[in-house]
C-alpha cells in the first residue's frame, strides 16, 4: 500500500492530523510518525492525549486513542474488518531513525498541523530535529511534501517561507 511520513508540530489543528492518521491506516496505509514536543503539548491540550514512554509503548498509546486494540506491529482488527496499516513512531530528535535517510521508500510525507517556524527552518535548509531533517530528504528525493499551516493571519515572513516552498513543489494546504 505504502507508507507515509505524518508529522505533529505545535501549530494547532491536531484534529486534522488525529483524522489523518486513522484513515490512512483504516485504508491500510503504514504511519511513520514524529511528533515535535510542542506537538505533543498541542495533543494534550487540544485532544486529553498523554504520550509518553519509549517509541514502542508511545505508538501503543496513540493507536489506543486512535480506537484501534491491537498492537501497531501486528494486523489490526477495526469494526470488525482486518486492515494492515500499522504505525510507528519515531523520537522527534531521533535523527537517525528511517525516515531521516533517502534510503527508505515512502509515498509523501505530511506535516499537519505545521507551525510557522516549522516552515521557516524547512524553507532555509535549517534541520533543527527529525521533522525538519525528513522534511528536507523528502526534497531531496523529490517525493511529494505537504505542509499544513494553521497560522493567521500570515505575515510577510510567513509568505515568504510559503512562496520558497511552493516554488519548491512543496503543496501548501492551509487548514
Amino acid at each position: 500500500m505504502g507508507d507515509y511520513i505524518i508529522a505533529i508540530t505545535g501549530a494547532s489543528g491536531s484534529v486534522y492530523a488525529r483524522r489523518l492518521v486513522e484513515l490512512l491506516i483504516k485504508k491500510g496505509h503504514d504511519v511513520l510518525l514524529t511528533i515535535s514536543n510542542a506537538g505533543q503539548i498541542v495533543l494534550q491540550e487540544e485532544l486529553g492525549w498523554k504520550v509518553a514512554g519509549n517509541p514502542v509503548q508511545i505508538a501503543e498509546q496513540l493507536m489506543r486513542y486512535l480506537g484501534f486494540a491491537e498492537l501497531p506491529t501486528l494486523p489490526h482488527v477495526h469494526n470488525g474488518k482486518k486492515i494492515t496499516g500499522k504505525l510507528t513512531y519515531y523520537d522527534p530528535q531521533n535523527i537517525g531513525a528511517p525516515i531521516a535517510s533517502g534510503s527508505i521508500s515512502t509515498k509523501a510525507m505530511i506535516i499537519i498541523p505545521c507551525s510557522t517556524g516549522t516552515i521557516s527552518r524547512i524553507a532555509c535548509g535549517a534541520s533543527s530535529n527529525l521533522i525538519e531533517r525528513a522534511a528536507d530528504v523528502v526534497l531531496k528525493e523529490r517525493r511529494p511534501l505537504i505542509v499544513v499551516p494553521r497560522e493567521t493571519p500570515l505575515n510577510a515572513i510567513h509568505l515568504r517561507n510559503l512562496l520558497t516552498l511552493a516554488e519548491l513543489g512543496v503543496h501548501v494546504v492551509p487548514a
